[in-house]
């Protein structure tokens, strides 16, 4: 690990600094949504908006690298990020929200994609996983920190907008100046979703679900705590105990997913996740009780992104778990669009804890499916299972590509010990 964070820290450093300004856009947004005096409904169609842009960008960004080039494609989707910060605070209204949010979700999938690729570019096979859990914890920790920021400034004013904008701007120093040459750019033709289904059902069904549960957590953590009535400092503590334990719990699980039945430790997790939220939605008044209840919905929901990968390439050929990678991330894209959505409809309909029933209610879907499954097709045996990588909802195809070629490597090679 120490050799990748030598060799990647100036790329690992304005991926840090990216994350910060993405996720301090968000939670304040969710702030500010309120201060305005939008409705729930308003701010969940501003929240899903994001989502519709990630999703568009996903699919767009490569071939817009493949075009221009990666350094283009970097500083034009970044220089629209900046902008739209800005034009926050001045066009307070849902309609310029929601397309400021479309246009914020479609640049950082790209910025996304084209970091990534060049993180990708600098491993190799032998330290592709190191350079995933290293990626992984500087994502969590700049969420983190994001939530702390916050706290420094009015959330009604413009210094908050212009601090992420700065973020967002000097991020791309240190990732331009580390850069020598430019990573050639190619992703492989992806499995069409029937296919992909017929091969993991409850895979294709798990990443649709966790995609709803995801953005819920991402995008309307903020606006249920000012919906809930929690100050300032509380609703930065809600947001950030959501990623707290999903970076704390995501190895211990990736362990023992090595080790156990995957489809029986998604059923568990997938349980928990679904308990975590029935106490939120029970006893979310009580503060303490709340942060448990979002550190065991984020310890649980986000882990189950990757062990959802590791079960689905537990059933795919080496050669296509790379192409496997573009539906699961349009399939949790999907879900994730939804889940502002419901999310906002069902804090209408009853109160605040409405945020919880959801979350709750597709984790226990899902574990009741994933029981289903266990009656029609049979386990496979754990010394025949590929890899756990560990991966975030909030990764782009690249590094989602670059975990299953990590799975594939170690299939292939078991007794290296990356």
């Amino acid at each position: 690990m120490l050799v990748v964070i030598q060799n990647a820290w100036a790329l690992l450093l304005g991926i840090l600094l990216l994350m910060v300004g993405n996720g301090l856009q968000g939670t304040l947004l969710g702030v500010r949504g309120e201060i305005e005096g939008f409705s729930t409904l308003e701010m969940s169609v501003v929240m899903s908006a994001y989502f519709v842009g990630f999703l568009g960008g996903s699919r767009l960004a490569p071939e817009m690298i493949r075009r221009v080039g990666h350094v283009r494609v970097f500083a034009a989707l970044g220089s629209f990020i900046s902008a739209v910060l800005i034009l926050y605070p001045t066009l307070t209204d849902p309609v310029s929200w929601t397309i400021g949010r479309v246009i914020i979700g479609f640049c950082f999938s790209g910025v996304y994609v084209t970091a990534e690729s060049w993180l990708n570019n600098a491993a190799t096979n032998e330290t592709r996983g190191q350079t995933l859990s290293a990626y992984m914890i500087v994502q969590m920790a700049g969420i983190v920190t994001a939530q702390g920021l916050l706290l420094v400034a009015d959330p009604s004013g413009y210094t908050l907008f212009v601090i992420i904008s700065v973020l967002v701007s000097v991020s791309f120093a240190p990732i331009l100046l580390s850069i020598s040459p430019t990573p050639a750019f190619d992703t492989t033709k992806p499995l069409s979703l029937r296919a992909l289904y017929g091969i993991s059902p409850l895979g294709c069904v798990g990443m649709f679900m966790l995609g709803g549960v995801f953005s819920a957590q991402f995008g309307m953590a903020a606006v249920y705590g000012s919906e809930a009535g929690l100050s300032l400092g509380q609703i930065s503590m809600f947001v950030s105990a959501f990623y707290i334990g999903a970076l704390l719990v995501q190895y211990p699980l990736g362990w023992l997913s090595d080790r156990m039945d995957r489809r029986m430790l998604i059923l568990i997790v997938a349980v928990v996740c679904g308990f975590g939220a029935a106490l939120g939605a029970v006893m979310g008044a009580v503060f303490p009780v709340l942060l448990l209840a979002a550190f065991t919905v984020g310890g649980m929901s986000n882990p189950l992104y990757s062990l959802l990968l590791a079960y689905t390439n537990d059933y795919l050929e080496v050669e296509d778990m790379a192409a496997a990678s573009g539906g699961m991330i349009f399939i949790n894209g999907v879900g994730a669009i939804s889940g502002p959505l419901i999310t906002g409809w069902a804090m209408g309909y009853f109160g605040p804890m409405g945020y919880f029933l959801y979350i709750g209610l597709l984790m226990f879907s899902l574990a009741a499916y994933a029981a289903y499954r266990a009656t029609v097709r049979p386990s496979i045996q754990i010394e025949d299972t590929t890899s756990y990588a560990p991966v975030l909802p909030t990764a782009s195809l690249v590094t989602v590509e670059a975990a299953q070629e990590v799975a594939a490597y170690e299939e292939e090679e078991p007794e290296n010990p990356s």
